[in-house]
Order: structure tokens, then sequence, then C-alpha cells
């Protein structure tokens, strides 16, 4: 064996076409089917682990897991021969248990398997023609019974046991659902089929007798011990702009053809052809799982239904719906989805559901969230991440980052990472890939298309193209190891390019046939190429000639390297054998056993040598090559190897096969000779990004942080908001409470009276029964005693008959005595006389024998013996005799001694017997007053059990019903956790801008408190100027009534004086009417203090007018002063009150946003109802306020001052209520951070107001 080693690290493929592939092992834990493995990955830590298949295996047809979880069954083609092995999956490696190999039946592959329900049966099915359906004991390899299943050569799809019963099994397919037990060695049919015959493709045990059958028409139905009970139609949904008809599905995924070595016969690929076929746009169901609620099944291309089932009766109702969701990076968004579902998986605690589709591709979804998505349909989301489809073409890696680049036939192009394991990049295109090569340095791929050769930038998100040659159907491409150079093949021509200059420096023509494998030297001066005419070349780049040539017309090559130094060339093609060429010539062929070589790899240190086979293995060789059969054979691929490649540091090995898989290895010398090389560098963390993409994300960047601004506003007005509302809620409450507290007092109050009286009640009642009691105790004394002497003279008498009884047994056993000792005498008597008597003869014959002693004394003898014998016979017969009567005397006396022993227990008996009779009659008289309590409490009890085994039946399903929402919200509890903690992450940076707004705050009101001043101080000025307007005001009034009252005078005057020129003519009486004038009007003292006052007046008034005058101008400087002073200060406030109202807006929307997400989390918790509460209706905004006309006041300044006033105690108010909030044990904010002052409000009325 060779000391070279590889240990499978890590696959990214999955073989879809496996029939159930892919299970549970336990809740992190999936298996399924990759290359010619079988992979035990774990969903939280990444890793896996590899159940190889069989050696020489042509892949595998089936898996099976036993319901304990214990044992894993494949079915796989070894050696054109079916073999069945179980692994024994909770040994660590998993190790082989029984390997079923042996078949006295006509076999060519088992197509699908089941395990009993105790793990200890095995039910395996054969495809056609035999269609045989084997019942298997299979830890003793022992068959139970074996029936043929159809004799129509129709397709058998799927086999399976009963959940609950090892006997009972279910076979569906094409035209057939058969339900079969085993009984007595053979297999028997119990259900006969009805109707017309459906294509039955899936089935599932829903309970002990219920079985779920999906047809290719998009049908389920219900059996029910073989009748069928239930039956629905999966509808199809209309064709939209995202959703296609269902004949270019087909279309397109006939474009992919998968390897046909190892799948079944009854496989996917048949189904989808009939359905062309037959034209029918109806949903195909290839896979129903059970699960406690129903089941989930397969509804037409990317769809799966999941149905619940109704608590009324045993029917199913859809509940949700689950889509595979669109590929972002797919060339044709709408397919992506388009792809059925083959197999699903309920995970053990049925949280999660996997599922495996006809794309070769593994996706999941937490049961939870398919719950919380209301009326929408729910979406998968990639198990691991998207694999290929289809056979990969091409293979490269890189040496400044740890990056593996596949093509493939599905038309991607996919970036792998092999040190963490994951899917850097990924995209597809319109062509089909067939090569790629990456540049070493990593941010260059050179991709070989159908069309055109394609040089593009590996992004930090996309690959995108910078140069198209026109060169079509390049089957092979390389960078040089250096990277400056790049050759690319098409045809029988090789061209070569440079990288920095993008122009084809030379073509390298001289091939007859198709290039196959080009290969760079170290130092990159020299190109050697293989292809199908058998030749392999090496070329001077320099000159563009071929220095070495060696054709072999009879071998096709398939790949070729060289060894690190240049000097020997490896080629391997379709001959079998691998050629080591050096100098034109063929140095050695080393065979390959039966097996071809499709693609070969050498170590950088020249001491390793890796070959892929067309049966999907590698050998793994030392170098030099040995000349014996000196390798390590491992399983990899489940079809040809295209591709091989070893990283730079010649640590990992990388394969990859036309079965869509991409395997990565670690390889080591078991001698460690100098094969490990230590990186310099470590590995490049930089990435390509166009400079557009750099100006977009900022953008995006730049508009959601403002959206977060905005958002934050939003959601500190409505967490404002929603205090306010829960204060006065909380204020409610407390009424409520102390209400109630009121009236339960009264109650309380109420009851205590109730409750004396009772007492009071039941003491007078308790006298009453005491005295009844003493009573009744008396009479039954008395009662008692009458008794107890009656029984005492019956107990006389009976004592009196026993010592009759006794006398007469002792006469009769005297009698017996007297009557045994006189039979005794007799008889021996008896025996004597006869004894004499015989004695006498005896004397006699012996007298007569010694007359004839000599003539008979041989008759003597005879005699003699005879009567000795006579004579024991009679000795040992009255012997005998003598026993029997002394054994019947002694059982006589033992008889007797027993009747006195039963005599005296009688006499015993008789007396417990009385005691208990007196006993039990009393206790009979307690028992008829008990029983007659009893029977009442017994009917009211009667009642309460069927009440409360009603309660009960209620509560068990209540406890039922809220054990499963127990588990819901644990679930639930788990993504609120997460969400919490992401909550609090983004809580952080909020406190430190709160803290900055509650600096600002405190700034503000600093401010406010200064205006404060000033205003008291202007409504000090205008209360004086006030008092000096209605003291002037008032001087006016008396004036003007002077004014007045003088006006009047003079009218007055004037009209006497008028009537006084009446009398002109005559002096007299002129003089009389003028002097009668004076006296009415003039006085004396009069005219001396109209004189005086005339000036007086003049003078104050001139004065007063003069410092009015005065008062006004001061009063108008100070007027310009402050207007000025205040007009600054109050544009400032504008501006920062304009901006507070943007924030306030924005914070608006952030809450409305966050608080329906609080609902909807809430909803999902089911702490609150399903009706959304009406959102809190948003204030004016910030544009339309201008527009407002405030209502104007006749004084200003005081109506500003008292509303600031107001505002101020508002805060004070709320701020208080916050802390009696915070205050409370159990309630916290959903920010955890206390709120700001409400200093934004007040500015935003002043401006109001303003």
């Amino acid at each position: 064996m060779s000391t070279v080693v590889a240990q499978s690290l890590h696959v990214f493929g999955l073989r879809s076409h496996v029939a159930n592939n892919i299970f549970f092992f336990d809740e992190q834990i999936i298996i399924f089917p990759s290359g010619n493995h079988c992979v035990k990955y774990n969903v939280d830590q990444k890793w896996q682990k590899f159940i190889p298949g069989s050696d020489k295996s042509q892949g595998m047809l089936a898996l099976s897991i036993s319901p304990n979880r214990r044992y894993l069954a494949i079915s796989e083609i070894v050696q054109e021969k079916p073999v069945i092995t179980i692994y024994e999956l909770s040994s660590i490696p998993c190790r082989k248990r029984k390997i079923l190999n042996n078949f006295d039946f006509p076999v060519q592959r088992f197509i699908s398997m089941a395990f009993s329900p105790d793990s200890k049966y095995l039910l395996a099915q054969t495809s056609p023609p035999e269609s045989n359906l084997v019942y298997w004991l299979w830890e003793k390899q022992k068959v139970m019974a074996i029936i043929r299943t159809d004799s129509q050569n129709n397709a058998v799809y799927q086999v399976s046991f009963n959940p609950q019963d090892n006997t009972q099994v279910c076979v569906t397919g094409n035209g057939m659902f058969k339900l079969l037990r085993f009984a007595e060695g053979t297999l028997k049919q119990t259900n006969f089929q009805r109707g017309e015959p459906q294509n039955y493709l899936a089935h599932t045990w829903v309970s002990e007798d219920k079985i779920i059958v999906g047809t290719d028409t998009g049908k389920l139905f219900l059996f029910e011990s073989g009748d069928q009970r239930w039956e629905t139609s999966i509808m199809v949904k209309e064709p939209t702009s995202e959703t296609r008809n269902l004949e270019v599905i087909r279309e397109s995924e006939s474009l992919i053809e998968f390897p046909t070595i190892s799948s079944p016969v009854p496989s996917y690929e048949q189904v989808m052809k009939a359905s062309n076929n037959s034209q029918l746009a109806m949903p195909q169901v290839f896979a129903i799982a059970a699960y406690s609620k129903g089941f989930a099944c397969a509804a037409g291309p990317g769809r799966v239904l999941l149905f619940e089932k109704m608590e009324e009766k045993d029917i199913y109702r859809e509940s949700r719906e689950i889509r595979i969701p669109t590929d972002p990076q797919s060339n044709e968004r709408s397919q992506s989805d388009k792809q059925d579902v083959l197999c699903m998986c309920f995970s053990p605690s049925e949280e999660t559901l996997v599922v495996s589709t006809s794309k070769n591709q593994l996706y999941s979804i937490t049961m939870s969230l398919t719950e919380i998505s209301k009326g929408e349909p729910a979406h998968f989301e990639y198990l691991m991440y998207p694999l290929h489809s289809a056979a990969i073409t091409g293979l490269a890696t890189c040496i400044r980052k740890p990056f593996i680049a596949t093509c493939s036939l599905d038309r991607s192009v996919r970036i792998w990472n092999y040190e963490s394991n994951t899917l850097e990049l990924f995209k597809e295109y319109q062509e089909e890939a067939y090569t790629i090569s990456l540049h070493p340095s990593g941010h260059f791929v050179v991709v070989g298309f159908a069309d055109k050769l394609r040089l593009m930038n590996l992004l930090i998100d996309d690959i995108r193209s910078f140069k198209e040659y026109s060169v079509r159907g390049c089957r092979e491409c390389s960078f040089s190891n250096g990277g400056h150079l790049f050759a690319a093949v098409s045809g029988n021509v090789i061209h070569i390019f440079a990288t920095t200059s993008l122009e084809n420096i030379s073509n390298l023509k001289g091939h007859t046939g198709k290039v196959r494998s080009v290969v760079w030297n170290a130092d990159d001066s020299k190109l050697i190429s293989c292809g199908t005419d058998g030749a392999v070349y090496e070329w001077n780049l320099s000159s563009g000639k071929r220095e070495t040539e060696c054709v072999l017309k009879s071998c096709s090559y398939n790949c070729v390297t060289v060894s690190p130094d240049a000097k020997i060339i490896f080629a391997v093609g379709s001959d079998q054998t691998l050629k080591e060429i050096a100098d034109s010539s063929i140095l050695r062929e080393i065979s390959a056993f039966d097996v071809v070589y499709t693609a070969i790899v050498i170590s950088h240190s020249g001491r390793m040598m890796f070959v892929g086979t067309s049966v999907g293995t590698i050998r793994a060789m030392k170098y030099p090559l040995p000349l014996q059969k000196e390798f390590n054979e491992y399983q990899a691929h489940a079809g040809p190897i295209t591709k091989m490649l070893l990283t730079f540091d010649d640590q990992f090995l990388l394969t990859v096969a036309e079965d869509g898989c991409l395997f990565t290895w670690k390889v080591f010398d078991k001698d460690g000779r100098g094969i490990k090389r230590e990186r310099e560098v470590g590995f490049a963390e930089e990435v390509l990004i166009t400079k557009t993409d750099m100006e977009e994300k900022a953008q995006i960047m730049l508009e959601l942080k403002t959206r977060v601004e905005e958002l934050k506003m939003e959601n500190e007005y409505q967490l404002r908001l929603k205090d306010m509302n829960y204060s006065e809620k909380i204020k409610e409450l407390t009424d409520k409470f102390l209400q109630e507290m009121e009236s339960l007092k009264t109650k309380n109050q109420v009851l205590k009276t109730e409750k004396e009286k009772q007492d009071v009640f039941h003491r007078e009642r308790i006298d009453d029964l005491l005295d009844k009691q003493s009573q009744e105790l008396q009479d039954l004394e008395c009662c008692n005693n009458q008794k107890l002497l009656l029984e005492y003279e019956k107990y006389q008498e009976l004592q009196l008959k026993s010592q009759r009884m006794q006398e007469e047994y002792e006469k009769q056993l005297r009698d017996n005595d007297e009557t045994k000792s006189q039979a005794l005498e007799e008889l021996t008597e008896f025996y004597e006389a006869k004894l004499q008597e015989k004695t006498t003869l005896l004397e006699e014959a012996q007298e007569d024998v010694r007359q004839q002693l000599r003539e008979f004394e041989e008759t003597k003898k005879q005699i003699e013996e005879d009567e000795d014998r006579e004579i024991q016979d009679i000795k040992t017969k009255y012997e005998k005799k003598l026993r029997d009567e002394k054994e019947s005397n002694l059982r006589l006396k033992g008889e007797t001694g027993i009747m006195r022993k039963k005599f005296s227990s009688l006499q015993k008996e008789v007396e417990e017997r009385t005691n208990d009779i007196e006993s039990l009659k009393r206790e009979q008289v307690k028992l008829q007053g008990v029983i007659k309590s009893l029977e009442k409490d017994i009917l009211g009890l009667k009642r309460e059990i069927q009440e409360r085994d009603e309660t009960i039946q209620d509560k068990e399903k209540r406890i039922y019903d809220l054990k499963k929402k127990n588990q819901e919200l644990e679930k639930f509890k788990f993504v609120l956790d997460y969400k919490i903690k992401e909550l609090k992450k983004q809580i952080e940076p909020r406190e430190d801008e709160i803290k900055v707004m509650k600096e600002q705050i405190q700034e503000m009101e600093a401010e406010l408190e200064r205006f404060h001043k000033q205003n008291t101080q202007l409504e000090l000025n205008i209360t004086e100027l006030w008092q000096k307007l209605r003291a002037t005001d008032q001087e006016m009034r008396r004036e003007r009534q002077k004014e007045r009252d003088l006006e009047a005078l003079v009218r007055r005057f004037k009209t006497d004086l008028h009537n006084c020129i009446a009398y002109i003519q005559e002096p007299r009486l002129l003089k009389e009417k003028v002097r009668a004038l004076f006296e009415k009007y003039v006085q004396r003292a009069d005219m001396v203090e109209i004189a005086g006052l005339n000036t007086d007046l003049q003078q104050e008034y001139a004065r007063q007018r003069e410092h009015l005058e005065r008062n006004l101008a001061t009063l108008r400087k100070k007027v310009v002063k402050e207007s000025e002073l205040r007009r600054t200060d109050y544009v400032r406030i504008m501006q920062e009150n304009v901006s507070l109202i943007k924030e306030i807006n924005e914070l608006r929307r952030e809450l409305k946003f966050t608080r329906s997400q609080v609902y909807d989390l809430e909803a999902a918790l089911k702490l609150t109802k399903k009706i959304r509460p009406q959102d809190v209706p948003e204030t004016v905004p910030s544009e339309a306020m201008p527009s407002i006309a405030p209502t104007m006041r006749l004084n200003e300044q005081e109506e500003t001052g008292r509303i600031i006033e107001m505002q101020r105690l508002e805060i004070q108010r709320l701020r208080e209520q916050i802390q009696e909030q915070e205050q409370i044990p159990g309630f916290h904010p959903l920010s955890v951070v206390r709120l700001p002052s409400l200093l934004e409000s007040e500015v935003d009325f002043e401006v109001q107001t303003k």
C-alpha cells in the first residue's frame, strides 16, 4: 500500500435522484447522498462526516434510516450486482453491520427500502421486470417472505411499513396501491382497488390505519384500512408575470441531463417524460411527509403545501403554502423556483422542514416562520448554499486566496472558499460554461463559454466581464503560474493571450484532434498539451514551436501534467495506462487495472501523485511510481472524474465529476518528507469593487442614516404618546381597582354578618343534635342489655348441649375400645387353635416321613418347602392383618383427638360468633344510618364527578393546546431573544445621541429661563406704563367734561344775550337785562380765579405735555432696542424650532414603523389581540404650520408668558408620571432609556403663537 493518504474533508453537492435522499439523524444533523458517499452534515456547526460507499460501487440507488435512528440501509450496484449495505450510525466512525448480497431470487436493483417500526425487519422493492417485494429479517439475512407486486412492468415508486405494525406494509406505483400483511410466512394483499387506477407517486402513514397518497395529476387521497375516505385536488394558480406555465419549466429542465448510472428505474425523468407526453398542466405530488398536525406535500414546481387535520372530521384542509424563492443571481429569475420537490423530511421536534429538489438543491424552513406569515406564502431558504445541478466541467484554484472556481453545464460559475467551506460568488449565464481558470492573485477569472471566451473580474458581490474573445467552444483554458499569460483551446488550436495587454500573442497549431488538456511548467517557459489524436506536445512559448512530441494514435489522451522540474510528462488516456514521457519517448507505462484514468495531478513537491478514474474513484500514489500495484483507492464520485487539482501548498486535493459534486481532500505522506510547504504570506483579504458601486453604496448609506434619524424622532414622539396613553390607562385602572376594593369591602362586611348568623344557627343545631344523641344512646343501651340477657341464656343452653355431646362421644369411644379388644382376643384364640392343629398334623406327617424317609426324601423336601412357603405366607398375611388393625386403632384414636379439638374450637367459635353477632348488630344499626347519608352523598358526588369529568376533559384539552402553544412560544422566544439582542445593539448608539440631545435641551432650558426673566422685567415696565396711561385718561376725561360744561354755559349765555338784543332800543331795560346776565353768569371770585387759572392751566399743560413727550421718546427707543434684540432671538428660535419639528416628524414615522413591528411580535407571542390598534394620527406637519392663523390677544406679552408657564407645569407633571412608572416593579419601556423633556413642544407652540 502507498504511504500517500487522502481524507475527505468537505463536499459541495447533492445527488437528488437517489430515492429517499434526505433525513434527520438528530435535531442538528442531516444525512444526504453526495458523490459516492453519504454525508452527515451538522447544520449548526457546519461540519461534515462521511459514510463511503462500497468498493467498486457504481452508485447509490436508495437510502433508508431505521425509526430508532441507529441503522442506515444503502442500496447500490457493485460490479453489476445489487447490494444492500446496513451501517450502524451510533458507532464512530460508522461501521458496516450487515451486507445483503446473496439472493436466491432474480433482481437487477433495489429501488426503495424501508425499516420496520422496531428496526428488526427490512422491506426492499426490486425494479421491473421482476418487481419483487422482499421482507427480510436483516440481522440473520433471512428472507421471511417475497411477493411479486406487479406483473405488467409498471413502475413502483415507494414501499413503507405501518409505523405501529411490523406486519403491515404499503406499496405504491403506476396504477398500484396495495396494502399487504405478513402472516404465516407470506405477504397477502388486504385491500382491493376500486375506481380508475392512478399513477400514485408518493404516500405516507398519518396514523395506524390511515395513509395519504399523492398522484401525478395533483390529487390527494386518504385511505383508511384500504378504503378511500377523502379526496382533494391541488389547485394550480394562474400564471403571472413571475410564474410561467409548466411547459416552459419542463423545457428548461429538459436541457439538463443527469448521469443515469445509478438512478433508479422508476426515476424522476420517466415521470416527467410521461407528464410531457400527456400535456397535463397539473402539479405532481413527488413527496409527502407527515407530522403531528397533518402532512406536507409537494404541489408542483417550487411549491409545498401544509395540510392540517380538522378537529370535527377526518379530513384535512390546506393551511400554509411554502415556495422556493427566486434567485437574484439567476439569469432567468422566474426559472429558479421551477424545480420539483423530490423528497422532504421533518426534524424530530418538527421545528424544521428540509426538502431536496430536482436541481440538486437543499432548502429548509423553520415551521414557526410559516405560522407568522399571515395569508402570504412563506419562502424556503438554502440549507447550505446553491449547488451545481449538472456535470461540473471546469475547476481552478489560485495562490493568494483560498478560492476554488467551478463551472458547469447548468450555465453557472461559482467561487467556493475551501478554508471556510462556503460559497463566495455565484452567477448564471445564458450559455453553458465548459472551462475555467483563476488568476494566481484570485482577482480575475477566464471562462470558456459555448460562444465566447470571457475574461472577468471577481468583484465583492458580482462576476463582471471586462474582455471578450471570439473563441468558440473553448473546452480548456489555463492561466500561467505567474499570471501574465493564459492559454485557451479552440478545437485543435491553442491561443496564448497576455493578461496585461489582453492581446493574442501567439497561436500554437499542430494537433490534428481536439486538445483535451494543457499545463504550464514551473517557470511558464513551456506549455504541454495532449489531445484525442494521441499526441503529447511540449511547446516553447518564446519561439511558438514544438520542442518535444510523443504520438500514440491508438490512445485518446484525457489529461496531462508535468513534474516540478519539467523533465517528465505524465499522461493518461483511453488505453487504461499511465505513461511517463521524457525526451519525446515513453519511459514507462503503468497499468490502470481495468479502469480508464480521466484526470491526473502531481504535487508541487513532486512526491505525491493522484489520478481520477472513469468510475469516480481517486488513487493516491507515491512518486517515483512503483512497479507493483501500490496505491490507495478512495470512493469519491458517482460519475467519471472530470478535473483534479492540488492547492499551492499541497495541503488539499480538489476533485469534480459529472455527478455535479466538488470534493475537498486533506492529503499527506505518512513518511512526511518535505511535503508541507509553509506559506510566507497569509491569504489576501482584498476584494475588487467598482467606483460606481462604492458611490451607490455611500449614497444608500446616507439615505439610510437620514431615514434612521427620521425614525428615531418619530419613535420618540410615538413613545411619548404611548406613555401618555399608558398613564391615562393606569389612572383608569387605579380608579376601577379602588371602586372594586370598596365594593369588595362592603361585600366582606355583609359576608361577616352572615357568617356570625350562621355560627349562632349552627351552635343551636349542634346542641339539639347532642341532646338527641344522648337520648338515642340511652335507648340503645337498654335494648342491648335485654339482647345480652337473651344471648346469655342461649349460650347456657348451648353449653349444656355440648356437655351432653361430649359424654356421648366418650361412651362411644369406650364401646369401640371394648369391641376392638374382644375382636383381637377372638382372632388370637382362633389362630392359636389353628396353629395347634397344624402342629399335630406336622407331627403325624413327620412320623410318616420317618417311616418312608428313604423312599420319599425328595417328596419330603418338596413338601417341607411347600409348607414353609405356606407358613410364611400365612404369617405375613396375619401380620398384615394385625398391622392393619393396629393402624385402624391408631387412626380411630387420632380421629377422637381431632374430634375433641374440633369440639373445643367449635365452642370458641360459638363464643366468637355470639360476640360478632352482637357487634355486627350494633354496626348494622350504625351502618344503616351511614348508608342512608352515604347514598345521598353518592348521588351528590356522582353529579360532581360528572361535572368534574367534563371540566377535566375541557382542562385536558386546554392543557394540550397550551403545551402546543408553549412549544410554539419557545420557538418564538428563541427568535425574539435574537431580535432583542439586535435591538439592544441598536439602542446603544441611540443612547449616546439621547445624551447629546439632553445636553442641548438643558442649554435650551437655561436660555428659556433667561428669556423668562427678561419677560418678567418687560411685564413690570408695561404695568407701570399702563398705570400712567390710565391716569392721563382720567385727566383727559375730566378736562373733556369741563369743556362740555363750558360749551353748554356758552350756549345758554348766547341765547340769553340774543334775548337781550331785543331791548337794544330801550336802554333802561337793556341795562337791567345785562345786569341780570352778569349776576347770573359771573361771580367776583370766578373772575379772579379764571384769570389765575388760565395762566396756571397753560403752564401745567405745557409742563405735562413736555414730560409726556420725553417719556414717549424714551419708550420708543426702548421698544426699538427690545424689538431688535427679540428679533435676533426669535429668528434663532424659529430656526431651531423648524429643525426640531423635522426631527419630530422623522421620529413619528420611525415610531409608527417600530409600533407595527412590536405589534407583529406581540401578535406572534399571542400577547395582544389580532386586531391592529388604530394608529395615532400624526400632528400637523411643519410646512402647514405657518398657514394656521393664531388668534390674536389684546396683550401678546402677557399671553405668551402665561402659555410658557402652563407648558412648564405640564412638563413637570409628565416627568413625575414617568418617574412613577419607572419605579413600578416589572415595568420597563422598550428602549430602556429615559425620555427627553418636551421642550420641542414648547418651542413649537411659541412659533405658532408668534
